[in-house]
């Protein structure tokens, strides 16, 4: 409670008027005290105690703002720096003009008090002092003749009849008083002018004794109306030797106009024999005084430059303060207006516009929660399209994707939003004929919907796309962007041809494999009926013959057997199977079938399990094997590497079967058409093995995908889901 009212009073108004006040009085005390000696030594040190003690405490409150200034100005508070630039302002404007009056003042100050003791008015209060004495006394001894001649003529008078003798003498002498004494001052008759004085004034002991002593007095002495008399004393001269000794005085009156001159120049004589004494003194008491004063003023300025400094900076302060809560995001702050000035019009016009901000921001806030809605509605209804779904900005840019569009095209597309296009399609290149499409269409005069069919090579393997592009409406300045829709026709375009296809082999199975068998037959009867009774020219003529038939019909079989495979519906006998132990299976079927040929082997030593048919897996591995060996061929030395891995992919386990080669690989204008009927690059083959092999992974549930490899050949990748492996039984 003590520092809360020592921090009042150091910032109150009224409080530190009523300390300069006090100063104020008490320096008053002080510069009266100089004009008097008495006064002079007796106040003037307590008053230069209360002048330090108040000097002291102004200056301590001036230092506790002080410091408080310093720390605000290190804490960086709003408006302290500029707090402090007014105050040193307030100080330099006041100690300027303060220092040059101070030094002027001083000097006439030293000046004026050397001129007080000039010599030459020293020298004329004398000669006034002396001038004044000497008409005095010039005065007085006549005064004192006329008591000697008035005191012979008393000489024959006796003192019986020395009351009418003193009454004309008084008259014309012009006496104000005359009494006639005896020699021990025994009053003997008496005449005076004022009636109130009933009893003369008597000379006293000393004059008494001076006039025994055979001397004349007089003198200056105070009458009783507050003036200055003669007072001349004389002795009589004696009648005769016998005569009794008696005293004449005389009271003469001065002028009243010569009494105050005298008076006067007495008093202002002594008052400078005052102040001569006090000259040091006085000038030390002047000099501090005014350095006080100076003092004074000097803490004054600087106290009013720190009132003054933070009434006017306090509006600005609460409005740096204000500035940074609405920049911390704080609308409701609002400021005290305390003048109409333009300080007053800068604060409410600051309350004004937060008033403003928090209403902008609350319908900002509406609109926002308006937007997410409708965004979250937008993001549910395009989460559960099946169709893939991507927005592009004006500047081709990626805006929004939906996780059918990462699906259909087997990348993550939400990690690219806010990227350029072509940034995703240099990571990755097979979404160039998407790119080309959207430029194709964004330069052509169309309408605003277009529809382009693309064919993709990714991660899914070969897609079909169908893609339907719309433009969105601009802002009337710049143009909209793109949103494209992206539906994965594979599978359906798929299935058409595979019914198109099953549809042929079977049609092409029933139309050709009737007539082989009688063929066959038929040629199998001529052999053995004519080939016996032949000669030998013709024999061989009819042998190569009836050998092409029946190896023809034989290779007919093979195909319309083939056709009938791919034609069946699927009859799969699922059940758990070890995938390294039937590849190790089949790969010892193939050992030493061709000598120039290497089987290599590596297999996941955890042993994937798989839930298959194993003859449906079992053809699978032989058509790849076999067209491996026809890629390789028998001319130079080869190499087909059978391998299995184990792999994770979102939480689901994999079985992948690797079948590599170091043939010639497929060709380029095949290589989007691999799995399709009848597409084959070998002089002797059906186009069906891949297409078989297709089919079967597809009965399985699993993705097939092949390529050509980076160091040579080709590789045929198989992928099926795993399964635990089963508890083994008692």
């Amino acid at each position: 409670m003590a520092a809360t009212a020592v921090k009042r009073f150091g910032r109150g108004l009224w409080p530190m008027l009523l300390l300069f006040a006090l100063l104020l009085v008490s320096l008053s005390f002080m510069s009266d005290a100089t004009h008097n000696s008495e006064r002079f030594g007796r106040m003037y040190s307590w008053l230069l105690l209360t002048n330090a003690a108040g000097l002291l405490i102004l200056l301590g409150l001036i230092g506790r703002n002080l410091y408080w200034l310093i720390r605000q100005v290190r804490a960086g508070a709003p408006g302290a720096r500029l707090t402090s630039r007014m105050v040193w302002m307030f100080v330099i404007l006041a100690v300027a003009p303060v220092s040059v009056v101070y030094y002027f003042s001083l000097q006439f100050l030293q000046r004026g008090i050397d001129t007080w003791f000039d010599v030459e008015i020293e020298n004329s209060l004398e000669s006034a002092l002396e001038l004044s004495q000497s008409a005095f006394d010039v005065r007085m001894r006549d005064r004192l003749r006329t008591t000697e001649q008035l005191a012979g003529e008393l000489t024959e008078v006796p003192s019986p009849l020395a009351p009418l003798s003193l009454f004309d003498l008084r008259v014309r002498s012009g006496a104000v008083e005359l009494t006639l004494l005896s020699h021990n001052g025994r009053i003997i008759a008496s005449s005076g002018l004022e009636s109130t004085s009933i009893v003369p004034d008597r000379p006293g002991d000393a004059v008494l004794l001076q006039l025994r002593r055979g001397a004349s007095y007089v003198g200056l002495d105070p009458s009783g109306d507050g003036g200055l008399h003669i007072r001349a004393v004389v002795p009589v001269p004696l009648a005769t030797p016998t005569s009794e000794q008696r005293i004449l005085q005389a009271l003469y009156p001065i002028p009243e106009r010569l009494s105050t001159q005298a008076d006067e120049v007495q008093a202002a004589y002594a008052r400078y024999r005052e102040l001569a004494y006090l000259r040091k003194p006085l000038k030390y008491s002047y000099t501090l005084t005014l350095s006080v004063v100076l003092v004074l003023s000097l803490l004054s300025a600087v106290w009013a430059g720190f009132y003054a400094a933070r009434k006017l900076v306090a509006p600005i302060r609460n409005i740096a303060e204000g500035t940074r809560a609405v920049a911390d995001g704080d609308y409701s702050r609002r400021l005290p207006s305390t003048s109409d000035d333009e300080l007053g019009f800068l604060v409410r016009s600051f309350n004004m516009m937060t008033r403003r901000l928090a209403m902008a921001r609350d319908h900002a806030r509406r609109s926002q929660l308006e937007v997410e809605g409708q965004r979250t509605y937008l993001e549910t209804l395009l989460g559960s399209l099946s169709s893939g779904v991507i927005s592009l900005s004006p500047d081709q840019r990626i805006r929004t994707v939906n996780t059918a569009a990462e699906t259909i095209l087997g990348i993550p597309l939400k990690r690219s939003a806010g990227e350029p296009l072509q940034a995703l399609v240099t990571a990755h290149p097979f979404l160039e004929p998407l790119q080309e499409a959207i430029e194709r269409h964004r330069e052509a005069s169309g309408g605003p919907h277009w529809t382009d069919q693309l064919s993709l090579f990714g991660p899914n393997g070969r897609q079909v796309l169908i893609c339907r592009g719309a433009r969105l409406p601009g802002d009337g300045v710049r143009p909209g962007g793109q949103v494209l829709v992206l539906d994965d026709v594979t599978a359906l375009i798929q299935a058409q041809r595979d019914a198109a296809w099953g549809e042929v082999a079977r049609r092409l199975a029933h139309e050709i494999k009737n007539p082989l068998t009688p063929i066959q037959l038929s040629a199998e009867r001529l052999r053995r009926k004519y080939l016996p009774g032949m000669e030998a020219s013709e024999g061989e003529v009819l042998d190569r013959a009836t050998h092409t038939i029946i190896h023809q019909v034989e290779s007919m079989k093979e195909m319309v057997n083939a056709f009938s495979d791919y034609a069946r519906a699927p009859q799969l006998e699922l059940r758990p199977l070890a995938l390294n132990e039937l590849v190790a299976e089949i790969a010892e079927l193939y050992r030493g079938m061709h000598p120039n040929v290497e089987l290599e082997l590596a297999l996941d030593p955890d042993a994937p399990w798989i839930e298959a048919d194993p003859n449906r897996l079992r053809q699978l591995l032989h058509n790849l094997i076999k067209n491996a060996h026809e890629a390789i061929g028998t001319e130079q030395p080869g190499q087909i590497r059978l391998e299995t891995r184990c792999r994770v992919e979102d939480d689901t386990p994999y079985a992948d079967l690797w079948v590599c080669d170091n043939g010639p690989g497929f060709r380029a204008e095949v290589s989007e058409q691999l799995f399709e009927p009848y597409v084959t690059t070998k002089t002797k083959g059906t186009g069906l093995g891949l297409a078989i092999v297709k089919k079967i992974v597809e009965e399985h549930g699993g993705q097939l995908q092949a390529g050509n490899r980076d160091d040579g050949g080709a590789y045929v990748r198989v992928q099926l889901r795993q399964v635990p492996r089963p508890q083994a039984t008692a």
